[in-house]
């Protein structure tokens, strides 16, 4: 198949996944739909759940092994579309529709570009492609239960929307519930122990709290407190105050790290992690893949969005076409130059830095 053909497929593909709904925990449609593209191509694939999974046809089990990795679940439209959601259009060069941007666009990408080398020989490494589900809740059944059954991974490229640009690292994130007490009394009798009034000091350690070490790709950790909950009725004062912290980790700490230095200083009675799995992830500027694509004039920087890298334990860059301020917005798209742009470019990267 030519590189045109290619492109050409991958787009049709694209429009496919874009009128298949595929919420999150909702995916078998598109998954079918990658099953099919398989079949077309004559590649051995194999699915778990809603995942579909293939490996180069010559894997070699002496070789280390690339991760081509996107999402096809989406998350729900919101109310601001004035387009269908579900319907695929183009104009003036770009392709409408849910989950094109986010990750539509960056899943036929690699797609087509593991087909590209699907039946290679002179291959530095393995390719294993995994179209993936639940990414966007970071669900049980997505790549998280996937790993298990695939090769074991040395580096993974994450299709995400960069503008084609490496992000070499990205934040991890822990959510945390907080608790601070105070006594609960009837509002008309003297309180010196108000939790809501506790809270206000509270409130300015967590905005002027900074953790010490600044990641030269990510910057400093993100710390922000998004919501507050107390009390029930006017004349009642509460006996606490509830609240979330988002904290978006840089690659200096663990997650775990964070969770004990934040249960130490916080000057609140109880602050409890939801989970400590998201970690930060990264790769190293020195790897074959970054150098590679470097050499092809591409920028790296560091990303403050989750994507499915945080479920992974190997070096790790994220990289698609789109671009990511249009992910989850209304009249979602992404060029149709962006996704042809992008075969050619991860196709010239893996022959760059996997060929002999």
């Amino acid at each position: 198949m030519s590189l045109s053909e290619l492109q050409s497929q991958a787009l049709d593909l694209l429009k496919n996944l874009i009128e298949t709904q595929s919420f999150s925990e909702e995916e078998d449609g598109t998954a079918m739909l990658l099953e099919d593209w398989c079949k077309r191509n004559n590649i051995t694939f194999n699915r778990h759940l809603n995942n579909v999974w293939a490996v180069n046809k010559h894997f070699d089990k002496s070789k280390p092994t690339l991760l081509l990795n996107s999402h096809h679940d989406t998350v729900k439209p919101n109310s601001g579309y004035t387009r269908d959601p579900f319907k695929a259009e183009i104009e003036d060069g770009k392709l409408f529709g849910l989950g094109s941007n986010d990750a539509g666009g960056c899943l036929v990408s690699l797609l087509a570009t593991f087909t590209w080398f699907y039946e290679a020989e002179d291959l530095e490494y393995n390719i294993v492609f995994a179209g993936s589900a639940e990414e966007e809740t970071n669900g049980k059944n997505g790549i998280s239960c996937l790993l298990p059954k695939m090769p074991d991974i040395d580096v993974a490229i994450v299709g995400e929307p960069t503008l084609m640009q490496l992000a070499v690292a990205e934040k991890g994130l822990v959510v945390f519930d907080a608790v601070v007490k105070g006594t609960p009394s009837h509002a008309a009798h003297p309180n010196n122990n108000n939790a809501i009034y506790k809270t206000a000091k509270v409130l300015q350690w967590f905005e002027n709290f900074r953790f010490k070490d600044v990641s030269e790709a990510l910057g400093e950790v993100k710390l922000t407190v998004t919501q507050i909950k107390a009390g029930s009725q006017h004349n009642v004062v509460p006996g606490k105050v509830d609240l979330v912290i988002d904290v978006r980790v840089n690659d200096c700490y663990s997650n775990a790290e964070v969770a004990e230095i934040l249960q130490k200083q916080a000057p609140v009675d109880e602050i409890t992690p939801r989970s400590l799995r998201l970690n930060s992830s990264s790769i190293p500027q020195e790897h074959e893949l970054v150098k590679a694509g470097l050499s092809l004039g591409m920028e790296t920087y560091g990303s403050p969005t989750l994507s499915d890298q945080a479920m992974l334990k190997c070096p790790s860059l994220k990289l698609g076409p789109g671009n990511s301020t249009r992910s989850h917005s209304a009249d979602e798209f992404i060029y149709v130059k962006e996704v042809e742009e992008g075969i050619e470019k991860y196709i010239k990267l893996l022959d760059k830095a996997l060929k002999k």
